[in-house]
């Protein structure tokens, strides 16, 4: 790789950051049952923990992605023991997450519910996590809403759409200076017949009823099949309504699969459109960039070891795209010179690239080996097996 492609991608590595999520590193379940591994998290220590290993072999993933409820089940309480172990691990607290779908009394949705006092109570909700985020430091607060219904005519589609707009709304109000709301959106599941934010466009629009802080959330596995993505980042992007991702990758729906298994040159397609925005408008885009991935048959730290490296090789190709060049080519309706613009930094081996970045940092030039190699994987399956396997057994 020439020097000039060589300073592009450590010049795109040094200013990529990757949210973890703390729920991807514990035992999670299908919707069929729990295939629990003797090395999964079960603290927020341990979620910690293993946050550090990931980030001490990228030197990409400083922050943790926390759960109100499976993190901080005592709210403002908890956000003591939080700021402790992200002094001790070196991880800092990210955004935060509430838990609007779990609980009993959600069953008919949340801020979409009929009964009002599960409304209130949803709200009270959202306005105690916003108040760790700020006790936290953090910028961000993440909503999704599983709300929605399962057969004609047994919801009031505007009437709950008045009520996200009046929620979200009062949910707004206790943003800090600097605090984000991020909405996100899904098509499907668990509400089959319709779902209350099932698309950009609605989630947009939401946004701008709750207020000028709040933005959009995509999520790479919540779209139907084909669906193009970066356009939806392009139109994002257009309206300043982007705020951040949840990287994933699915085959059919839904998400969970580390990123780029199955699709990697749509993300390097999203990747590009970011950096060509930014090509244009000569300013960097606000956009969190988060994993939310949860893995049932690879080992938890190993696979998001390889959703950060994946995504650092995707970034840095799209870095490499000649922006000047595509400009011109699409001008001219060169179709063939465009398309080639991006065909050729897909198809450019960045590796080496990014292994000298490594290396210029201190970092392992691969990661993954580095991990396998430092003994961490064993020790902590010895520590946490006998919890994990008694856990195990009351799924048996």
């Amino acid at each position: 790789m020439i020097s000039k492609d060589g300073d592009k991608v450590c010049q795109a590595l040094n200013r990529l950051k990757i949210e973890l999520p703390s729920w991807g590193f514990a035992n999670t379940g299908t919707r069929f049952g729990k295939f629990l591994q003797l090395a999964a998290a079960h603290s927020l220590e341990e979620k910690f923990s293993d946050a550090g290993q990931v980030h001490a072999v990228t030197g990409t993933c400083p922050t943790l992605a926390l759960h109100v409820l499976w993190d901080l089940p005592q709210g403002l309480k908890s956000a003591a023991q939080v700021s402790e172990l992200a002094s001790r691990y070196g991880i800092r607290p990210g955004s935060i997450n509430p838990n609007l779908f779990q609980d009993q009394a959600y069953k008919h949705g949340s801020f979409g519910n009929p009964d009002e006092n599960i409304r209130r109570a949803a709200l009270e909700h959202v306005a105690e996590s916003i108040a760790i985020g700020q006790q936290l430091r953090t910028s961000d607060v993440s909503l999704w809403f599983a709300d929605g219904s399962n057969y004609p005519g047994t919801a009031n589609i505007r009437e709950r759409k008045k009520w996200f707009e009046q929620f979200l709304q009062a949910a707004h109000s206790e943003l800090a200076l600097g605090q984000r709301m991020l909405v996100e959106y899904k098509p499907f599941e668990p509400a089959f017949y319709h779902t209350d934010i099932a698309d950009w466009g609605m989630a947009l629009l939401l946004c701008r009823a709750a207020g000028p802080q709040a933005r959009v959330l995509v999520d790479t596995g919540h779209h139907y099949l084909s669906q193009n993505i970066e356009q939806i980042v392009a139109w994002l992007l257009s309206e300043a309504m982007l705020g951040g991702f949840h990287f994933n990758d699915r085959r059919y729906a839904d998400d969970d699969l580390t990123l780029g298994s199955i699709d990697p040159y749509q993300v390097f397609r999203i990747f590009h459109e970011i950096l060509y925005f930014e090509w244009e408008t000569d300013a960097p885009a606000d956009i969190a960039y988060m994993v939310d991935q949860s893995h049932n048959l690879k080992g938890k730290i190993e696979a998001m070891i390889q959703t950060v490296t994946v995504a650092q090789e995707l970034f840095a190709k799209a870095a490499l795209v000649n922006y000047k060049q595509l400009a011109a080519a699409q001008r001219k309706s060169d179709i063939i010179a465009a398309e080639s613009c991006l065909q050729d930094a897909f198809a450019t081996d960045v590796r080496p690239a990014i292994a000298d970045w490594r290396a210029s940092k201190g970092l392992p030039r691969n990661p993954l080996e580095a991990f396998r190699e430092s003994g961490y994987l064993e020790r902590i399956t010895l520590e946490r097996a006998e919890h994990n396997a008694a856990t195990a057994s009351t799924y048996a």
